[in-house]
């Protein structure tokens, strides 16, 4: 016979391992990482995939190529970025992105660019002695950056002289001069040949990436107005080599130490 007692106290622990043994079995396994394995795969000339991807993608290349060298305008000598306070690479640059940025800004603004500021850095290739291509524009602009206008007061453009003198690179500028005194601060400040108004709100054309304060460029966040004329620079330099026959070697002096 069996004892109600002994059978109780059976059940009561029998329930209870069945409750534990769930409730470790509802906890979730955890996993860690002890070893990452790579392997190198090799291409070679004799891969006969490879040969299929090359034949397929040389028609497309080649059309490409054909285009990129294309003779587009004549260097009389090598232009570069060189320079102390300007450089005949970057005044070019800066006075095309003025003129050409002008055909647009004025067709849908109705406005002028007074002032054209880039920077140093983003010129990244010469154009050499002799033709020029496409090619050339996508050595010397191979970012995607576009064509920004940008209202700034007159004490605004104040800050543009002062940071070029910071900097102490040969900044691209256009549309704006100044000299240097001996104390190393920015004096007969003229915009368009004109002593500034800082009243005013001069249109400054610029990257995208200056106008979000790239390169230390903070006066540009403190704009009144912004405009994008969704044009590439280096587009600005492909449509100004194709309207030009030889390309102009500018050495004007835009910053003067006194």
């Amino acid at each position: 016979m069996i004892n109600p007692k002994k059978y109780n106290t059976l059940l009561q622990y029998f329930v209870l391992f069945l409750t534990i043994s769930a409730l470790v079995s509802c906890n979730q396994q955890k996993f860690y990482l002890t070893k990452i394995e790579g392997q190198k795969l090799g291409i070679t000339n004799s891969n006969a995939e490879l040969a299929a991807i090359e034949n397929y993608i040389k028609p497309y290349r080649d059309s490409i190529d054909t285009d990129l060298n294309a003779t587009l305008a004549y260097a009389p000598q090598t232009i570069d970025k060189s320079g102390e306070w300007q450089s005949p690479l970057g005044s070019l640059q800066a006075d095309v992105s003025l003129e050409r940025g002008n055909l647009i800004f004025k067709s849908r603004e109705k406005k002028s660019i007074d002032i054209c500021l880039l920077n140093h850095g983003g010129i990244r290739a010469i154009i050499n002695k002799g033709n020029v291509t496409s090619r050339t524009a996508f050595e010397i602009m191979p970012f995607e950056n576009s064509l920004i206008v940008i209202g700034l007061k007159g004490n605004q453009i104040k800050e543009i002289a002062s940071y070029i003198i910071e900097s102490k690179k040969p900044q691209p500028l256009s549309g704006m001069t100044f000299s240097i005194d001996k104390n190393n601060n920015a004096q007969n400040i003229l915009v368009q040949g004109k002593p500034i108004d800082e009243t005013k709100t001069y249109y400054v054309a610029t990257s995208d990436y200056l106008s979000n304060g790239g390169d230390n460029m903070k006066f540009f966040a403190k704009s009144v107005e912004k405009y994008d004329l969704d044009y590439k620079l280096r587009n600005v330099l492909i449509d100004y080599f194709k309207e030009v026959d030889t390309i102009p070697i500018i050495n004007d002096k835009r910053i003067i130490v006194e």
